[in-house]
């Protein structure tokens, strides 16, 4: 489902397990600021980058795939191009509430997939952003 409304997105920044796939472990990119920025506020943040071995203390997985752990929301970091296969990967998962991808990052084909395997979906939205505008003022 489309997530559109103030309520809908606050109420998915309540969920606190965030898997980002294409986080940075470099500071100054939006990539590494805004996952940082919801680590600080208490979110469970899971790193998804291969090339990384670890971001904020928190091992980072290779894939989405790969992760073990239960997630509630997938963070996209990664360009529009690479959404189909990460959608795809979400879909495989049966403890994810939403996918949210960030600024400048959207795929409608796989975002509808997406919806109708029953993800909430936040298109070219940033989660900082938002957070602070429903949630932290």
């Amino acid at each position: 489902m489309p997530v559109e409304s103030d309520a809908e997105l606050r109420e998915l920044l309540g969920l606190r397990t965030v898997a980002v796939v294409g986080c940075s472990a470099t500071p100054g990119k939006a990539a590494h600021e805004v996952p940082k920025y919801l680590h600080e506020r208490g979110y469970d943040v899971i790193p998804v980058n291969p090339n990384a071995e670890e971001v904020f203390g928190n091992h980072a997985y290779d894939s989405l795939s790969d992760v073990d752990e239960e997630i509630d929301v997938v963070n996209v970091f990664r360009p529009s191009e690479e959404v189909s296969a990460i959608v795809d990967a979400a879909r495989e998962r049966d403890d994810l509430t939403a996918i949210w991808l960030q600024l400048g990052i959207t795929d409608p084909d796989a975002t509808a997939r997406a919806e109708r395997a029953g993800l909430h979906v936040v298109s070219d939205r940033c989660m900082k952003v938002e957070h602070q505008r429903l949630v932290a003022s």
